[in-house]
């Protein structure tokens, strides 16, 4: 009934046909701010094509899904362009004529060079996520694309954060686009930030004694690599913890299938590698623990960003020596 402050300030510029660069946290509802606009256009003008990038295969499965939510009853459909996924079922998705297409940068290339997708035909564009898509690397894609796409088209660019290597990518995206910044403080008002000191103790048996605490109904741990989720995950098991686990080595059937437990609660520990801490939608996080420090200060707002969502409170602990 009441829009967010990311959604009140976009949605009339995605209207009015404005080039837009939003900049807010995780969390603060920017999916329908982009989503709800692009449908309304595509409602009014059955020939317009809506292409939304993403930087993981999860991320994509959420706005689709929400899609999905926000698109009933109005004959309006959506693929998903993932990897992971069987190619040939999206081609013939993709050949029915679907409005929007939402995937990652390799599998959208992959669809273009089987001749299956042509960027050209697709006049509204949505980059999302931009500071993951660079970090992990997909700065030839991103770019290759661009200069794939319509002069004529609307462009909208989704970010937490600004680094300056975004630069080159707004210049030959956007035209006179307006920057919304939806960013002072909503993750640290949500969340109480805490420290867990090692002092020597092993990290399994500090997270063991965290887990089996009152309130901690619903929790995202996360690690640095695959290999130590992999170990923590045996540990856990281990000692009687029945947990799910999502990173780069695992099948996406088997990463979906992960978060689908903890979405329904059927399991109440998730652990992931940083694939999980941007743009995923998880209700009810009760608590964020960084078993291994993140990597840069932008990753560890995004990891803490998965609790204390919209106006619900969370806690974020980190582990330090």
């Amino acid at each position: 009934k009441k829009p967010t402050p990311i959604q009140d300030k976009v949605i009339p510029l995605v209207l009015d046909n404005r080039d837009v660069i939003g900049l807010a946290n995780t969390g603060s509802g920017k999916t329908a701010a982009f989503l709800l606009p692009l449908i309304n256009k595509v409602c009014q003008n059955r020939s317009e094509k809506v292409l939304i990038v993403t930087p993981t295969r999860e991320l994509a499965q959420q706005i689709e899904t929400e899609f999905r939510d926000f698109a009933r009853h109005l004959f309006l459909f959506a693929a998903v362009c993932i990897g992971g996924l069987n190619i040939e079922r999206q081609i013939r998705e993709i050949k029915l004529g679907i409005s929007f297409i939402i995937g990652t940068p390799g599998r959208l290339k992959d669809l273009e060079g089987r001749r299956a997708l042509r960027f050209l035909d697709y006049t509204l564009i949505v980059l999302d996520e931009v500071d993951r898509l660079l970090d992990m690397g997909f700065m030839p894609d991103i770019k290759y694309l661009i200069s794939r796409l319509p002069l004529e088209r609307q462009s909208l660019f989704f970010s937490a954060t600004l680094p300056p290597k975004t630069q080159e990518i707004t210049r030959n995206f956007l035209k006179n686009p307006v920057t919304i910044s939806i960013r002072s403080g909503m993750v640290c008002s949500n969340v109480d930030q805490g420290i867990v000191k090692i002092n020597g103790r092993m990290k399994i048996d500090l997270l063991h004694d965290l887990l089996i605490r009152q309130g901690f109904d619903k929790v995202l741990v996360f690690g640095r690599t695959k290999w130590g989720i992999d170990k923590l995950v045996r540990a856990l098991n281990e000692r009687g913890f029945r947990v799910a686990a999502i990173h780069g080595n695992k099948r996406q059937g088997q990463r979906q299938r992960a978060l689908e437990e903890f979405k329904r609660n059927r399991v109440k520990i998730l652990l992931a590698t940083d694939i999980a801490s941007r743009g995923l939608d998880i209700d009810n996080v009760t608590h964020v623990i960084n078993y291994d420090l993140p990597e840069s200060y932008e990753d560890y707002i995004h990891r803490i960003g998965r609790t204390g969502r919209l106006d619900k409170k969370g806690t974020a602990l980190t582990f330090v020596d």
